[in-house]
């Protein structure tokens, strides 16, 4: 059964406050948050530039979190909530990690693996479809966004404290 949208709003406050770790970090803002039975049992947020590591998405961090938090691999009765929309790789990481459900506050029309490039979440040819809820604080997601990257542009702007 599925979780009425303003119940998911606490969950997606949840994934923006790892996003803002992640900006304070001077990483992108993503973050993400897992749930089961109605509570929080994995943060993370992304760590690219501080793990030097390509894969260190929010997403594929949470999935390693939640997977030794239940000592499994398998998160089908899980939820993820995502302040972005996955990229193709995550999408993926969802789909193999069998989570339940997906929800993402931004859309990313230029690396969406979700709903805005590919559609892989739901894609009948593959052996498990994520149920996938977008939209949940998508104006606050965009707009931590688009406030680190306008921040990046500014020459003005100094990065340090």
């Amino acid at each position: 059964m599925s979780t009425p949208r303003a119940h998911r709003v606490p969950f997606m406050e949840a994934a923006l406050e790892e996003a803002r770790l992640a900006a304070a970090e001077g990483e992108i803002p993503v973050g993400a948050v897992a749930v089961q039975g109605g509570r929080i049992i994995a943060r993370a947020h992304n760590r690219r530039e501080q793990a030097h590591d390509p894969s260190a998405h929010a997403e594929i961090l949470l999935l390693r979190e939640a997977g030794a938090a239940l000592g499994s691999w398998r998160l089908s009765d899980v939820d993820v909530y995502v302040t972005l929309e996955p990229c193709p790789m995550c999408a993926a990481a969802l789909v193999h990690a069998r989570v339940r459900t997906l929800v993402y506050g931004a859309a990313d029309p230029k690396a969406g693996g979700v709903r805005s490039l590919f559609a892989l979440c739901e894609d009948p040819r593959l052996n498990h479809r994520v149920e996938v809820v977008t939209g949940i604080c998508a104006e606050s997601c965009s707009e931590l966004l688009q406030q680190f990257f306008a921040r990046l542009r500014d020459p003005r702007d100094s990065r340090e404290p």
